[in-house]
């Protein structure tokens, strides 16, 4: 009988350490950590191509679709000799009922979250940084938008952008129910106190505690980040260090008021 892996999920807000802790996961020989994943995206395209066949339209058979969809997801990572799988997609929070469906048990999900100021300000960085050698994401079609820091942080909130859709997704899935399948990790506590946050998140895994080294951390996840449009986007240091927040400093103290109650603040989700 082969060996099936256990998923577990990350999905986060962006900027938030999703990339930092997959590759300290990754320290764990037990563990496949994953960059930002296509597999969604593949059963995301095949669920939806399968009703258009006219031949499923004229004999519908539910039970085959669920077993090609399953087989997809553990194909995916055939390769892959590992226990659990820990697959990095934003996207996965809209589909967990397909996701449950498929693994055959509740989900477990890893949220990293950090205040929306401070997100706003790492990527405005990233903007900034990016406009030096060429023209950062969203500016060629929204181009007066982004004449002033305060456009573009609207730019990056609404909801069919990168800050909103991934903050929109996780309020849903907790509405829709699915809160006890989310562990909460901090920015803050993930670079402040990496031991106990660690720990936490092996107590909600139901795995064993590992010993990670947080001076030496490997990247051994890589992504191409000339194709999501920004400089250095998903490059990590190798020693996880806490920084104080420098929000006010880059948008400035009006703007970290207005958008902090966008905060997800877990004390009003338990």
């Amino acid at each position: 009988m082969i060996k099936r892996p256990a998923f577990r999920f990350v999905s986060c807000l962006p900027r938030s350490g999703s990339t930092l802790l997959c590759n300290i996961l990754a320290q764990n020989p037990r563990h496949h950590s994953t960059q930002t994943s296509g597999c969604l995206d593949v059963l995301f395209g095949a669920r939806n191509h399968w009703d258009t066949l006219i031949e499923h339209k004229a004999h519908p058979v539910p039970e085959k679709k669920r077993n090609v969809l399953r087989s997809i997801l553990y194909a995916y990572y055939q390769d892959v000799d590992k226990d659990i799988i820990f697959d990095k997609s934003r996207g996965w929070m809209a589909y967990l009922e397909m996701v449950e469906e498929l693994i055959q048990e509740k989900a477990k999900l890893l949220v990293c979250i950090r205040p929306i100021p401070d997100i706003l300000a790492s990527i405005e960085k990233l903007n900034r940084k990016t406009a030096k050698v060429k023209q950062p994401p969203g500016e060629a079609k929204n181009y007066f938008q982004f004449q002033s820091q305060e456009g573009r942080c609207e730019y990056w909130l609404s909801k069919e952008q990168l800050i909103g859709i991934a903050y929109t997704r996780i309020m849903d899935a907790i509405d829709r129910g699915y809160r006890d399948r989310m562990h909460f990790i901090q920015y803050h506590d993930l670079t402040y106190n990496p031991t106990v946050t660690m720990e936490k998140i092996y107590d909600f895994l139901g795995e064993p505690c590992f010993e990670h080294d947080f001076n030496n951390v490997e990247q051994v996840t890589f992504e191409d980040d000339a194709l999501h449009g920004y400089v250095d986007l998903h490059t990590i240091q190798p020693k996880v260090e806490y920084r104080p927040s420098d929000a006010e400093k880059i948008i400035g103290k009006n703007l970290v008021e207005k958008y902090s109650r966008y905060n997800i603040d877990l004390s009003k989700l338990k």
